[in-house]
């Protein structure tokens, strides 16, 4: 995968410390952690530890993390600007979210404290993707998905949480959340978690044809995002983790789900195509 060269996007935020535990407020929870502790009952803790011109890179002590935060930049630009052409089309203008990294934990104001555990997320009150960028790193050693594409997965999925925020996905699911069973509630919640899966297809999609902000997608970084679907599946995360499967508990889909709905989007490229809540199950 290709990025260097790419502006870095100036909807940004970082902080550092200031949390205090796992995210309690509502919103939507990322990738990892809150699947393995809200839903399984197992701890995070136990399996996480814890200059704007991107082509320029150091050897100095840090320069790995800078590299990261300056690839999460370009690749959240390279978003805004595939999500701003779509919704052009719709006639339809693209609210860009921030993209805001801490470190160790945080304040999401308007959903409340998170730690590095929780994984990536998104809050729908603010608009802002949180991300600790020693996430990747997790990502790649921890569970088996190494990578700049899939990384770049996990960041265009939490911004297909925003896509959904924009267009009135995510109030419909709260709404749902106040007469529904945690079992109901978490069906409908695995469609909304393939939904942003079908949109970082869909982001994919059109970053490969377009090459937009000077990003390059091959066919080797689309069988890495595929593997990174695949790894966070719920339910190989909960053989790996807690020895057992629980279908009833799961809430972002299992891995052949999750990478269905990747490819579809990336195959595609159509937002159209991605009414997860109507479609059969895969």
């Amino acid at each position: 995968m290709k990025w260097f060269g790419g502006k870095q996007t100036t909807d940004y935020k970082e902080s550092s410390g200031g949390g205090r535990g796992m995210l309690m407020g509502g919103g939507i929870l990322g990738l990892i952690g809150a699947v393995i502790y809200m839903f399984t009952g197992i701890n995070p803790g136990q399996i996480l530890n814890q200059s704007d011109n991107s082509d320029q890179i150091t050897t100095q002590p840090g320069a790995s993390t800078d590299r990261n935060k300056q690839f999460a930049r370009v690749i959240f630009e390279g978003t805004n600007i595939v999500w701003d052409s779509l919704f052009n089309t719709m006639n339809e203008r693209y609210q860009h979210p921030t993209l805001h990294v801490f470190e160790e934990e945080v304040n999401a104001e308007g959903c409340g404290y998170a730690s590095s555990a929780t994984g990536p997320f998104y809050c729908p009150a603010n608009g802002e993707v949180y991300l600790d960028i020693s996430f990747f790193d997790e990502l790649a050693n921890k569970f088996g998905a190494p990578g700049e594409a899939a990384s770049a997965y996990v960041i265009a999925h939490e911004v297909g949480h925003h896509v959904q925020n924009l267009m009135g996905t995510s109030e419909k699911m709260e709404a749902a959340r106040k007469r529904m069973s945690e079992t109901e509630y978490n069906k409908l919640s695995v469609k909304l978690e393939l939904q942003a899966d079908f949109y970082a297809g869909v982001w994919a999609h059109h970053q490969a044809l377009k090459q937009y902000n000077k990003i390059v997608f091959e066919r080797a970084d689309i069988d890495s995002a595929l593997n990174a679907a695949n790894q966070i599946g719920d339910d190989r995360l909960q053989k790996q983790y807690q020895g057992r499967v629980t279908p009833d508990s799961f809430t972002h889909g299992s891995s052949q789900q999750r990478m269905y709905w990747f490819k579809k989007g990336f195959e595609s490229g159509d937002i159209r195509e991605g009414d997860t809540f109507a479609a059969v199950e895969e």
